[in-house]
């Protein structure tokens, strides 16, 4: 009778990931270690070893670290343009309660993500390449901002010079709330109002 031990079951195979799934799975991992280390600290090279895969991965989704602060901002862009989107779908259909949500969706999108995006704004406008990147994303908003408010405006149209003020207020008035110099509410008070104020004055 043989005294040999029966051999252990294999583990189970681990389930491989498809390309989006892997790629999200990245972008968490790369939103993680900004807010933990900063963003000086994210490389591919990084983001592979915290991220248990081999650098050809993280090669393969973002090509270069160019490429994967592209991806974040994209990422954190399309998060806000659907809590936005949500909001409105809610919104009541005067100028103050649009105005209200605007500054409620923005102020809470740039709080969720917390210290990690401004860390990656810096970043991509110290590139052209990424700068662009960030411009496009800004002109969407502008845009969808231009076609939700115009209708109140008296002639009908909004000035880009007043959008883009507003994009500079609610960029502004989001950091201070992130970084604590003053509350989400105050912000968001605050940001409604230069909304309203803009289109009144168009």
């Amino acid at each position: 009778m043989s005294s040999r031990l029966p051999e252990p079951p294999d583990a189970a195979p681990r389930r491989r990931l498809s390309r989006a799934d892997r790629q999200q799975q990245l972008l968490t991992e790369a939103w993680r270690l900004v807010r933990e280390e900063g963003t000086d600290a994210l490389t591919l090279g990084r983001l592979a070893e915290r991220s248990g895969v081999t650098k050809p991965v993280v090669y393969d989704h973002f090509g270069t670290r160019a490429g994967l602060l592209a991806a974040l901002y994209r990422d954190f862009d399309q998060r806000q343009d659907l809590v936005l989107q949500t909001a409105l779908a809610a919104a009541g259909p005067t100028l103050q309660e649009k105005a209200d949500v605007i500054a409620q969706a923005y102020v809470a999108c740039v709080q969720t993500q917390g210290r990690e995006i401004p860390g990656v704004v810096a970043a991509l406008a110290g590139s052209p390449e990424l700068s662009r990147v960030k411009r496009e994303y800004e002109t969407v908003f502008i845009e969808q901002c231009r076609a939700l408010l115009a209708p109140f405006a008296r002639d009908q149209s909004l000035p880009s010079v007043g959008l883009w003020g507003m994009l500079g207020a609610a960029e502004g008035l989001s950091y201070a709330a992130v970084n604590g110099d003053i509350t989400a509410a105050q912000a968001q008070r605050e940001l409604a109002e230069t909304i309203v104020s803009m289109v009144t004055r168009a």
